[in-house]
């Protein structure tokens, strides 16, 4: 089994990256035939921004940018996609958006038929959502977070393409307290994300 674990953070010496590594050797450990590779969009400097070839790609005038089609056959070649990256400003960073905005594509990600009907097609993706907070449960809970955060992300992005949220965890400072145990948890994740 092949996990593409995507990271959004500008600096590779982050908790967020620390994390997403200790999710890929989890993943190396757990069987000696299963796999993973780090997707990190800085360093890769995946371009975000939906422009006017994004846009032919949705409505099927054009060819889909070479850029974009690359990050679908990564996304093809796993069983399972990993999403590891800080929370700013009650979301995820603008470069992870981006690079949904343009991956998750009509015609690959989905399908909006001339009736009106979409039809999913993402439906053999297995999806784990990892996000680092600095506030705690109680604060995420009081203002609706954790609700937006499933709603925006579980539901909004994935289910509309069909793939299945595996998990869904806020690995957040006040309640994990140390960066060993932040890194414990990837690696458990790692560990079973194909048992």
């Amino acid at each position: 089994m092949h996990a593409l674990i995507v990271v959004s953070h500008p600096l590779n010496t982050s908790l967020t990256h620390s994390v997403a590594t200790a999710i890929a050797q989890g993943v190396a450990e757990s069987n000696p035939h299963n796999t993973a590779e780090l997707a990190d969009l800085t360093q890769e400097g995946f371009n975000p921004v939906f422009a006017a070839p994004d846009i032919a790609a949705f409505l099927q005038t054009d060819a889909t940018p070479a850029d974009v089609i690359a990050e679908q056959t990564r996304i093809d070649n796993a069983d399972a996609l990993v999403l590891v990256f800080p929370i700013y400003w009650w979301s995820m960073p603008g470069l992870l958006k981006g690079w949904i905005d343009r991956v998750f594509s009509n015609g690959w990600a989905y399908e909006e038929t001339a009736d009106g009907n979409v039809v999913k097609k993402l439906g053999r993706l297995r999806v784990h959502l990892v996000a680092l907070g600095a506030a705690n449960q109680k604060t995420y809970d009081k203002h609706g977070f954790t609700d937006a955060f499933n709603a925006q992300i579980s539901h909004g992005i994935f289910d509309y393409c069909g793939a299945t949220v595996v998990s869904s965890q806020m690995m957040l400072l006040p309640e994990l307290e140390t960066a060993e145990a932040h890194l414990e948890a990837g690696h458990q994740l790692g560990r079973t994300m194909f048992s």
